[in-house]
C-alpha cells in the first residue's frame, strides 16, 4: 500500500470514529433533555399542556398561603386607604398617610420560592391610597430600609414633592404634601436608581383620586400587574396580578350578575415592554388614566406599557365562572390569570296576602299569584 493510500485510509477511519462519538453524545444529550422536561400547565390548568426544558414553575395546583407571602390578594383587591381625615375651616379635607419603606424582608411569592421583597407598608404592591380631587394629601414617609428610597407620585404637584432628586437615607423621614389633582388613577413608586431594581423588587402602589362628583356606585377593585425576576437575569420568572401567581385561579373573585364592576388597573411590570388584560365572555368600557368620565373604548382587551393605567367598567349578564388574564401567553402561563365567579342575583319570594276567604288552585311563584 502506498503512503498516500494509507493516509486516506487513516482519515476515513478517524471520520467514522468522530461521527460515532458525536452520535453517542447527541443521543445522551437528547435523553438527558427528555428526562429533565417538565409538563407545564396550559392556558387553562389541565388543558393545552406542553413539554419544556426551561425552569418554569407551575403552581397551578399548589396555592400559596397569603400569611407567608407578600400580600393577601383577596384583601388587597378591595382595600382602600383613605388616610386620617380632618377638615380645614374652609371646608377642604386633609388626608394623612404613613408609609414605611423596607428592603430586608424575604417572602414566599410562589410555593417554595422565596424572594427578597422591597415593600411599602410590608406588602407588594403597596397600599392603595385614595382621596378626592382638591383634598390636601400629606404623606409621612419613613425609610426603614438599608438603601436610599423615595416616593414618586404621578400627577400634578410641586417639584420638591416629586420624590426624584431628594433621596431619603436609611433611617430618614420626609413629608410629601400636595393637592390631589386631577382625578384619575395614578401609580406611585420609588425613584432611586437603578430604578428597575427598586421597582422589580416591589416598591410601587396605586393612588386613586376620585372626581368631586362621585362615579356611579359599583363593586370596586384594584388590580396591579407585576412580575418577579427570581434568578436576576432581567427576565421575569413569574407574572401576577396583585402579587401572587395564579391566586385568583384558586380563589375566584366573587361578583354578582348585572352589578356594575369597576377595576382600577395599573401596569408596574419591569423588564417587559408591555402587559395586558383580557376579559372572557364580556366587554368593558375603558377610561384611559381615569381622567375622563366618558369612556375611550368599548373592548375586551387593553394593552399597557409600564406606568400606564386605566379604569374598566362592566357587568356580567349570566352567572358562572369566567377567566381573565394577560393575552400574552407566556405571562398567563407563568401566573397572570384569574377567574370571576358570577353569582346569580337573589330573587326575593313575596308571599301574597290572602284574606280569610278560602282560595283553591293557587300556585305561589316568584312575584305572587300566577
Amino acid at each position: 500500500m502506498s503512503q498516500a493510500k494509507a493516509v486516506v485510509l487513516i482519515g476515513v477511519i478517524i471520520s467514522i470514529l468522530t461521527l460515532g462519538i458525536v452520535s453517542v453524545l447527541g443521543s445522551a444529550k437528547e435523553e438527558n433533555i427528555s428526562s429533565s422536561q417538565k409538563q407545564i400547565g396550559g392556558h387553562v390548568p389541565g388543558y393545552g399542556t406542553y413539554e419544556t426544558t426551561g425552569s418554569v414553575l407551575d403552581p397551578t395546583l399548589l396555592p400559596t398561603d397569603p400569611k407567608n407571602s407578600v400580600v393577601d390578594p383577596m384583601k388587597f383587591l378591595r382595600e382602600f386607604n383613605y388616610g386620617k381625615v380632618s377638615k380645614f375651616s374652609n371646608g377642604s379635607m386633609l388626608r394623612e398617610f404613613t408609609i414605611i419603606a423596607s428592603d430586608h424582608n424575604t417572602r414566599e411569592i410562589s410555593p417554595g420560592v422565596f424572594y427578597n421583597v422591597w415593600t411599602f407598608n410590608n406588602t407588594v404592591p403597596g397600599p392603595t391610597l385614595r382621596a378626592t380631587e382638591g383634598d390636601l394629601i400629606r404623606i409621612h414617609f419613613i425609610n426603614n430600609g438599608s438603601r436610599f428610597h423615595t416616593m414618586h407620585f404621578h400627577g400634578i404637584h410641586p417639584a420638591e414633592m416629586d420624590g426624584v432628586f431628594e433621596g431619603i437615607a436609611p433611617g430618614g423621614k420626609f413629608t410629601y404634601e400636595f393637592v390631589a389633582e386631577p382625578f384619575g388613577v395614578f401609580p406611585y413608586h420609588c425613584h432611586i436608581q437603578p430604578l428597575e431594581e427598586h421597582i422589580s423588587h416591589g416598591l410601587y402602589g396605586a393612588l386613586i383620586i376620585d372626581p368631586k362628583t362621585p362615579r356611579a356606585s359599583a363593586d370596586e377593585m384594584v388590580m396591579i400587574m407585576n412580575g418577579y425576576d427570581t434568578d436576576f437575569d432581567t427576565e421575569n420568572n413569574f407574572y401576577t396580578v396583585n402579587g401572587i401567581p395564579y391566586y385568583y385561579m384558586h380563589h375566584p373573585i366573587q361578583i354578582e350578575e348585572n352589578k356594575l364592576i369597576r377595576i382600577y388597573l395599573l401596569n408596574m411590570l419591569e423588564f417587559d415592554p408591555m402587559n395586558n388584560f383580557h376579559l372572557h365572555a364580556n366587554m368593558f368600557n375603558y377610561f384611559k388614566t381615569g381622567t375622563k368620565l366618558v369612556p375611550d373604548e368599548y373592548t375586551d382587551i387593553v394593552t399597557l406599557n409600564q406606568g400606564e393605567r386605566g379604569i374598566l367598567e362592566f357587568s356580567y349578564k349570566f352567572p358562572g365562572l369566567y377567566m381573565f388574564h394577560a393575552h400574552k401567553t407566556e405571562f398567563a402561563e407563568k401566573g397572570w390569570m384569574g377567574t370571576f365567579l358570577v353569582k346569580e342575583q337573589k330573587k326575593s319570594i313575596s308571599t301574597p296576602k290572602i284574606s280569610n276567604t278560602t282560595l283553591t288552585n293557587v300556585n305561589l311563584t316568584y312575584g305572587g299569584l300566577s
